[in-house]
């Protein structure tokens, strides 16, 4: 048993429908075996368990455990490739780095890096987009395991349009993602995700290949693309002339459910959005992405006026990092440029798309996403340097929301000094290390 003294937000309640920002300058909280059981004022808490160890983090602020709705595995080693629209950045950059990792060994090393990428952010639950390659999402999965972190990932598959090395057929996805599934879904905190990369290379034999994968695996995940960038609109229409729109050539598979993620949707008609709704499928919104590679502005009120869940993703190689805290700085400023389809965002409603919404997307929101009594200890303390600007700003701030939206605007992997996931201090002092097994 710890109890952990802290000045302390997160957002239970969702502040775009009337939540408020939980915030102390001094609370408790007990955790037992890796779960909060007990939280209040420290001077409320404290007396019943006085005999046990007291970790002070009054230093920083405690937050609960960034969740990153979408990110590449394959790609860490390609950020920072500026200056090209999504199609011809995938030929340039992103589907030739991907290739590599046909090899197991290189593949073991990008997993050491996206993994470690992940933790040093803060990043303590993700939906991860795999590889093409079986050998190489078991080296994700490894790396995930021995860290400690929640990942849900899977095989990517596809049929046309990619490099050959980065093809498959049907049955070889059905028979590869089974395989993987039995292997890794369910197996500590890692969890199968179905992922064709986008209907652009799935044919429909491939997504009926995904459905029968999904309907065998019991709590799988689905996860691809959707209206990033006008041209591939363009060409996914051009592709599935009997569907209404990009959503539908998913939805018509029965890929889409509560429990399904598409990345993106930057440009969604009015009957997608419905669908989307209806479906409980959420958003992974990647607005570092979309303005890297131009692919435009996100209509966040829109989804929300439509009653579709929208959580955060990094993207990470179209993207500029592993930060959520970047992307919620990147999403205030979109928001902020945009009229009509707008929603101009407040810190409170930024630490939602950064902890609580994402774990509702993922469906973990009974286990992670804020810090209340019988969740998961799934944490991070900021402990910005001294003389940062962070560190003053900190210092001087006279409110919670005001210290919430300095976070925002300022903060980096530097800042994030410890973590903590189910429990375990992952990081400590700004160093990972493996989790206890």
């Amino acid at each position: 048993m710890t109890i952990y003294r802290a000045r302390a937000f997160d957002t239970p309640d969702d502040p775009f429908a009337g939540g408020e920002l939980r915030s102390g300058d001094d609370v408790g909280l007990v955790v037992v075996d890796g779960v909060i059981v007990a939280r209040g004022e420290f001077a409320d808490v404290y007396p019943d368990y006085a005999e046990h160890a007291v970790v002070d983090l009054r230093d920083g602020v405690l937050i609960p455990g960034l969740v990153d709705t979408h990110v590449h595995f394959p790609q860490v080693r390609a950020i920072g490739a500026l200056g090209m629209p999504l199609l011809e950045w995938l030929d340039k950059c992103a589907l030739p780095e991907e290739c590599r990792l046909a090899s197991p060994d290189y593949a073991r090393a990008v997993a050491a890096e996206f993994c470690n990428g992940l933790v040093s952010a803060g990043t303590t639950t993700a939906l991860v987009f795999g590889s093409h390659f079986a050998s190489a999402v078991d080296a994700l999965f490894t790396e995930a395991a021995r860290l400690g972190l929640r990942v849900t990932s899977g095989l990517v598959v596809s049929d046309r349009s990619l490099p050959d090395d980065l093809l498959t057929t049907p049955q070889r996805a059905y028979d590869d993602a089974i395989d993987l599934a039995g292997r890794w879904h369910g197996v500590g905190r890692n969890r199968y995700a179905v992922t064709p990369r986008f209907s652009l290379s799935a044919s429909e034999p491939i997504l009926d290949a995904c459905s029968a994968v999904l309907e065998a695996t019991p709590g799988a995940m689905f996860t691809s693309h959707v209206n990033e960038n006008r041209a591939e609109v363009e060409v996914v229409a051009g592709l599935f002339p009997d569907c209404t729109d990009y959503v539908d050539t998913y939805d018509r598979h029965g890929l889409l459910k509560a429990g399904a993620v598409l990345a993106h949707n930057v440009h969604p008609t009015d009957p997608e959005l419905a669908v989307l709704a209806d479906r409980g499928t959420a958003v992974a919104h990647c607005p570092s992405s979309n303005s890297a590679l131009g692919s435009g502005l996100f209509p966040l009120r829109r989804h929300l006026g439509a009653g579709v869940p929208v959580a955060l993703g990094s993207d990470v190689g179209a993207g500029t990092g592993f930060s959520v805290f970047k992307e919620g700085l990147q999403a205030y400023f979109m928001q902020r440029l945009l009229d009509t389809d707008g929603h101009p965002l407040t810190p409170t409603q930024l630490l939602y798309l950064a902890t609580r919404a994402g774990a509702l997307a993922l469906g973990l929101g009974d286990q992670v996403g804020d810090l209340s009594v019988g969740k998961q200890f799934d944490a991070l303390c900021l402990r910005p340097p001294g003389g940062t600007a962070l560190n003053v700003g900190l210092r001087h701030t006279t409110h919670a929301e005001e210290a919430l939206g300095k976070i925002f605007a300022l903060a980096g992997d530097a800042d994030v000094a410890d973590v903590w996931i189910g429990g375990w201090q992952l990081v400590s002092g700004g160093f990972v290390r493996p989790a206890l097994n």
